[in-house]
């Protein structure tokens, strides 16, 4: 079956990004420096989604003190600001679906919950080719997502019915924003989380792999 879209909007880490290393090494990195329990990799799948605050807070102790708690942020940021593109990489196939949805000028948009500067950075570094209408990472202190209001103010801005607009996410996260905003929640696979939880959020379309999204557009 195929669905109208009129545009589309993407999550990065997860979706985009294969990001999970260097967000691991930075956090890691951070819970070193002050002797706090560092955690594998694997584990940070589960961390991340709802915004580099977030992911901090997960990733250290329940009883950790606030003011030390704001020392691992710190020292979190700092160890990302210099290693952000160490390992991550675009997924399989996503270069070429982000060419050829260029190609067919379907208007492209990102909204991330990693935090602004970083979203402008990474989709610069890693998408230079690709021109997307919007960019828009988390505000300072602010989360994009769930929250609606900031997709709400895209599709706005963009002249968009939300109905028409694609969300592709991997979280629960993702659907959940997309939902709350009235767009087409679409789930994918590859990344951080699972199918069950993608559908139990609200997922519309599953996709195994970029290259299933031209199966599903008109």
């Amino acid at each position: 079956m195929k669905y109208p879209c009129s545009a589309i909007f993407f999550d990065i880490d997860g979706t985009l990004l294969d990001s999970l290393q260097d967000l691991a090494d930075a956090v890691n990195t951070a819970l070193r420096a002050f002797n706090l329990p560092e955690h594998p990799v694997d584990a940070y799948k589960h961390f991340v989604g709802n915004g580099f605050e977030t992911l901090v807070a997960r990733a250290s102790p329940a009883n950790i003190a606030p003011e030390l708690r704001g020392l691992v942020m710190q020292q979190a940021r700092e160890a990302y600001g210099q290693n952000w593109a160490n390992t991550s990489r675009p997924y399989a196939g996503i270069p070429e679906m982000l060419a050829e949805l260029q190609q067919r000028d379907i208007p492209l948009a990102v909204l991330s919950n990693k935090p602004h500067e970083f979203t402008l950075l990474t989709i610069q570094h890693f998408f230079p080719s690709i021109r997307f209408a919007r960019i828009q990472g988390s505000p300072p202190g602010l989360r994009a997502k769930p929250e609606p209001t900031l997709a709400l103010k895209m599709l706005q801005e963009l002249g968009l019915e939300a109905q028409r607009a694609f969300f592709l996410g991997d979280s629960g996260v993702d659907m959940t924003t997309a939902v709350n905003a009235g767009m087409f929640p679409v789930g994918v696979l590859w990344g951080f989380r699972t199918e069950e939880e993608l559908r139990l959020h609200g997922a519309k379309l599953i996709l195994s792999n970029p290259a299933e999204l031209f199966a599903y557009i008109k």
